[in-house]
């Protein structure tokens, strides 16, 4: 069984709120294990369910959209929480410097999960990954291959779509061209790709598919589940048309490999239940938790004996930029800083 509790908002979350939660539970109890997600419920369900079904130790699961770091430190030990679960290597290294999460040193995650997909010092882990590429029109687009680099280029001026680029999946992507290219490198591509812009950044994944779609724009920046939720998006079918208008280019395949980001887990400092944690853990990176996931949400298993769902696949196949990813955190305030620097948001022409 799994118990998902209410969605809430950062600054509903109070600790003492918090604890009642999990004192009703209650959260030491010998078949239990505490998470905070940054994932939403549907998205962890199937591999929870699974879980118990497999071990009979329940998952409890409280959901934020924001603030769990802060949250783990003003907890202390008082803290419910066994596990965090959340999207980006760059929040779950901002856990680790925080001091929020401990080492877990085990064979059977290492087994499972190659090293790039770790933390070098084991605190935490990868569950899936995601490419951020290229949408690029079926129609207007002849290219088959491209770089990052090449979006600074002068050939697309006026042709390219993106979302904000302080949105998350922006930066660690810029955080990443400054660890493999350098700062100056970036700011002078940050301005070229801002210059090539066919309109102010706006929205999110899909929306820049859409503006392709549209011919608004001829490139977007996007990342590869969105491809498969508008694929098979049943409840809003105009988004099939969509992604029908855009094929998929892997950034710098040639070379250094696609940009990449995870999803991942780490066990919090002060785990009540640090035994159910660890086995919970250990099911994540499994053969069988690792397809539940992969499939589900349509991302890159980390476990390579573990192969994409079809859809996945169908695109071709992913070389993920092997730089590690904890340099996501150690850029991402300079990545930001450069967005502001170059006005990004303020759109082309400006």
């Amino acid at each position: 069984m799994t118990a998902i509790f209410s969605r809430t908002s950062a600054a509903a979350f109070v600790v003492s709120a918090a604890a009642a939660v999990f004192a009703s539970l209650p959260a030491q109890a010998q078949g239990e294990v505490n998470v905070y997600s940054y994932r939403e419920p549907q998205l962890i369900d199937p591999m929870f369910k699974a879980f118990t079904q497999k071990t009979g130790v329940k998952v409890n699961v409280v959901y934020a959209s924001a603030g769990l770091n802060e949250r783990l430190a003003a907890e202390g030990v008082n803290s419910p929480a066994d596990l965090l679960f959340t999207v980006d290597a760059g929040r779950l290294s901002e856990a680790k410097d925080a001091g929020v999460t401990q080492a877990v040193d085990d064979a059977v995650i290492k087994g499972n999960v190659p090293a790039p997909y770790r933390d070098a010092q084991d605190h935490w882990f990868a569950i899936t990954m995601r490419g951020r590429i290229v949408y690029a029109s079926k129609e207007r687009v002849k290219e088959d291959a491209i770089t990052y680099e090449d979006l600074a280029d002068p050939k697309w001026k006026g042709r390219i779509c993106v979302r904000s680029g302080q949105h998350v999946y922006n930066t660690s992507l810029i955080a990443t061209m400054i660890a493999n290219k350098g700062a100056d490198f970036t700011e002078k591509w940050l301005k070229g790709l801002k210059d090539n812009l066919a309109q102010k950044p706006a929205g999110g994944d899909r929306e820049q598919a859409r503006d392709i779609a549209s011919g608004k724009c001829d490139i977007a920046l996007g990342n590869t589940y969105y491809m498969a939720l508008m694929q098979t998006n049943e409840k809003n079918p105009e988004q099939k048309q969509w992604a029908a208008a855009i094929k998929p280019l892997f950034p710098n395949a040639q070379d250094r490999g696609t940009h990449v980001n995870i999803a991942g887990m780490a066990m919090a400092k002060h785990a009540p239940n640090k035994a159910n944690a660890l086995k919970l853990m250990q099911f994540m990176s499994s053969d069988e938790a690792q397809k539940i996931y992969a499939t589900a949400n349509n991302e890159y298993p980390v476990n390579p004996k573990v192969e994409p769902s079809d859809i996945v696949k169908s695109w071709g196949p992913l070389k993920p930029d092997p730089l590690p990813l904890e340099n996501i955190a150690k850029y991402r305030k300079q990545a930001s800083e450069l967005v502001d620097k170059v006005n990004f948001d303020a759109g082309p022409n400006s």
